[in-house]
């Protein structure tokens, strides 16, 4: 399964990257569990507070499904003012 990931703002700044494309091993068939993953490779996104995760430009929570082709997106909450 091969997923477009996105990093923003201050995650993105932390690990260096602002997008990957990754094949995924078998197994790592949640959001949460990519996080996991790649948590092994980039530690930001598992110390990152309140990060929070997109599917293909959805938010979502940790137990959202994967699906091969789609885009996954990480980033701190967003606040305006």
């Amino acid at each position: 399964m091969t997923l477009k990931v996105l990093y923003f703002a201050s995650v993105s700044e932390a690990i260096g990257l602002t997008a990957e494309t990754i094949d995924l091993p078998a197994g790592v068939t949640t959001v949460g569990a990519l996080r996991q993953r790649l948590g092994e490779r980039h530690a930001a996104l598992l110390t990152a507070k309140n990060l929070r995760a997109a599917v293909n430009r959805q938010m979502c929570g940790w137990d959202a499904p994967l699906a091969d082709g789609d885009e996954v997106a990480f980033f701190p909450p967003v606040t305006g003012g």
